[in-house]
């Protein structure tokens, strides 16, 4: 019977938290089937090492690192440039009727552009995006604040660069 409470418990994390999922399975896969193999591999390895999970800190930051590093994993075995899926949700912009194209436009670029950025620097953009601090990015990529600091504002500068240059 502990067994199947560990089970339901798991479960219903997993459902509370399922949104990590899908957000890390559409930026690392372009297509549904991709989608899916993706985020049946990470509920797999979260199942894996959960005894691994340390109660003193927030699950979806331990999701978040098993996450990221199995769609790493999964995207190097691909060998495949994926297409970087992010949405008005994602970015938090207001769908504004007058500004959707303008919104829109600016969306797929960025899309295109954090794609083209190397995979750590791809995931410490989809994390920054979903405005976690940068302790919690720390905590989840396994490097120091410091060097997410540094990386994000590389990024930010690149992606800044890249905007700049359809402008002219």
């Amino acid at each position: 019977m502990a067994n199947e409470s560990g089970k339901d418990n798991f479960l219903k994390l997993i459902e509370s938290n399922k949104k990590i999922i899908f957000k890390i399975c559409n930026s690392y896969c372009h297509n549904s089937i991709e989608r899916e193999d993706l985020a049946q591999e990470i509920i797999y390895n979260l199942w894996k090492s959960g005894k691994s999970f340390n109660a003193d800190y927030k699950f979806s930051t331990w999701m978040y690192r098993v996450a990221l590093n199995v769609a790493i994993s999964f995207h190097r075995k691909e060998n495949k440039r994926h297409t970087t899926t992010l949405n008005e949700h994602m970015l938090n912009i207001e769908d504004n009727v007058a500004t959707s194209a303008v919104s829109e436009e600016n969306i797929n670029l960025l899309q295109k552009f954090i794609n083209a950025l190397k995979e750590l620097d791809r995931a410490l953009m989809i994390l920054y995006l979903e405005e976690k601090t940068y302790s919690e990015i720390a905590d989840i990529l396994g490097i120091s604040e410091t060097n997410v600091a540094t990386r994000i504002s590389r990024c930010k500068e690149k992606l800044k660069q890249n905007f700049s240059q359809l402008n002219n």
